[in-house]
């Protein structure tokens, strides 16, 4: 197994830790303020640990809210709150592997469909199942390759 497979498995098994999260809805006031609220705690008493003003906590949640706050803010709330702050990404796709194989069919598809029309041209036409094999052959080829390409 290569250098770059293993890199590939290990940080797609730390990524599938995060898909059972994926579909967790934030809520409406932010993590923040529902934390706050469902623990009883004040404003002034969150900003009491933060040492910050009551409108600074105000702020901070209004900037979560807004997408705006920053990963050190959101790490610094969770240790006042004795919690800790998680987040990572979800591939759209299920798994990086599946991520790479979509890419590298979407590349070999237009790579092997220019060659194809080429030939066409030049009256030497492929079959169907002859561009469908040459499409999988090349996909596994990229995959393998892992160009930079794959990612314009």
């Amino acid at each position: 197994m290569g250098k770059k497979s293993l890199m590939l498995q290990q940080l797609n098994g730390k990524l599938l830790s995060f898909a059972i999260l994926s579909g967790t809805a934030i809520p409406p006031s932010g993590w923040i303020k529902a934390i706050r609220n469902t623990l009883g705690m004040s404003m002034q008493q969150l900003a009491n640990k933060l040492s910050i003003s009551k409108q600074a906590v105000l702020d901070i949640e209004k900037r979560e809210a807004d997408g705006s706050i920053t990963i050190k803010s959101l790490r610094e709330l969770g240790r006042v709150l004795d919690m800790e702050l998680v987040y990572g990404f979800v591939p759209k796709d299920g798994s990086l592997e599946a991520m790479i194989e979509k890419k590298a069919n979407e590349l070999a598809t237009k790579i092997v469909l220019r060659t194809s029309n080429t030939m066409k041209l030049e009256d030497q036409g492929n079959s169907k199942e002859r561009i469908e094999k040459a499409i999988s052959e090349r996909t596994e080829e990229i995959k393998k390759e892992m160009p930079k390409i794959l990612w314009d």
